[in-house]
């Protein structure tokens, strides 16, 4: 039986998942978390065979805990499952050390499909993407994401995300465990790289940046 381990905040999504997997002969979940902490935990104890990760978690970024599992538990494959754009966050997952990238509203349809083509050795992305990514190192198109939000770095993201649903300086420090120094620091390379003149446009093009992929 090859164990799955998944990483959500919401029950009821882990409790579909759960029951899409146990479904499938030769598949088992082995463990939950709804949250980064817990999932790193879990994994260091059960060490699954796959881990599905979604990126929005309540303590810590979903593509740092994928750092974290790739660099302690290099055995253990995984695949994120998540509602955030794959034009945006499928190649930073990719380099997070994802083995899979899955859109949630398509994850009844294609989990099962995805867990076996990684637990084959393979990578899953959905065939939209995979084009985009193989037309990129083939060089018949320009570097994905090479305007906008997709020139930021992936802790310039977070901090941009937060700043959209209001988080103060500090509380954003205190969220990514760096200093409230190191978040002005990124606030103005974001500002620089959107072409942002001052704070309060910054502020207006967050939210309605967080707003707008919410919709």
């Amino acid at each position: 039986m090859k164990r799955i381990l998944l990483v959500d905040d919401h029950p009821i999504m882990r409790h579909g998942l759960a029951q899409l997997i146990q479904m499938e002969p030769g598949l088992e979940v082995c463990g939950q978390a709804g949250s980064a902490v817990d999932g790193l935990a879990a994994a260091q104890k059960l060490r699954p065979d796959v881990a599905v990760i979604d990126l929005t978690l309540p303590d810590k970024n979903g593509l740092e805990l994928l750092k974290d599992i790739h660099a302690l538990l290099p055995s253990v494959k995984c695949i994120v499952l998540s509602m955030h754009d794959e034009n945006l966050y499928a190649e930073r997952a990719l380099k997070a050390g994802a083995r899979g990238y899955i859109m949630k509203e398509a994850a009844a349809e294609n989990l099962i499909n995805a867990l076996q083509r990684v637990l084959g050795g393979g990578i899953y992305l959905s065939d939209v993407m995979a084009s985009r990514m193989l037309e990129q190192v083939t060089g018949q198109r320009g570097k994905v994401g090479s305007s906008g939000v997709e020139q930021l770095t992936d802790r310039e993201l977070e901090v941009l995300e937060l700043i959209g649903k209001g988080t103060p300086t500090k509380l954003i420090a205190e969220r990514l465990s760096i200093s409230a120094r190191t978040v002005e620091a990124h606030r103005s390379h974001i500002k620089e790289k959107l072409s942002l003149t001052d704070g309060p446009a910054l502020v207006r093009y967050a939210v309605h940046w967080v707003e707008s992929r919410a919709a």
